[in-house]
């Protein structure tokens, strides 16, 4: 039996955490991304320079994180209208 991290949304597309380790990912994920974000504006004179640095850093973090989530969400991503029965 496998242990899925994830779990399907009941309404639109995606997943949310269902177990220690896929709030622990998307915890880390969260707190990677604010102290970016603390480094990228804290200097008005370098913002502009780490700007860039910070969109790339993100978003390779986030194609991470979705890859994560796609290999341990039961069934996969599929939009949901609802309870599926």
């Amino acid at each position: 039996m496998q242990h899925y991290w994830f779990k399907q949304k009941r309404y639109g597309f995606g997943a949310a955490p269902a177990s220690w380790q896929g709030w622990a990912v998307t915890l880390a994920y969260v707190a990677i991304v604010a102290a970016l974000g603390a480094w990228a504006f804290q200097n008005e004179a370098e913002i502009a320079s780490r700007a860039t640095k910070f969109t790339i850093i993100t978003l390779a973090l986030t194609v991470v994180l979705v890859g994560i989530a796609l290999r341990t969400t039961k069934g996969g991503f599929r939009w949901h209208w609802g309870d599926d029965k």
